[in-house]
């Protein structure tokens, strides 16, 4: 499955300073579906480089780091459980910042 995936807020320090990845991702095996948390599971593997601890709590994702699927905030589609779908966008921002 083809997602575009973006982070922002300083979180792409995390994946090698790269803001934007386009990225395919192969359906865990028996599942006819790709959810948040398999995706989740995938960006930890293959694309956070340092400090994981830093993006992600347990199979989510830290408080202070907000999700968007296709624009749309993933608290209102179902967050770990949200569906996802070919040429997905999804975005990752921090909203937490140092002062």
């Amino acid at each position: 499955m083809h997602l575009m995936l973006e982070f922002g807020g300083g979180l792409e320090l995390l994946c090698e300073s790269v803001k934007v990845h386009n990225v395919n991702v192969d359906m865990p095996k028996g599942a006819d579906k790709l959810t948040m948390k398999d995706l989740l599971a995938w960006v930890r593997t293959n694309l956070i480089k340092e400090r994981p601890e830093m993006f992600m709590k347990g199979e989510s994702v830290r408080p202070g780091v907000l999700v968007l699927v296709n624009d749309c905030d993933w608290e209102l589609s179902g967050q770990l459980d949200t569906t996802l779908e070919d040429k997905d966008v999804v975005v990752f921002i921090s909203t937490l910042h140092g002062g």
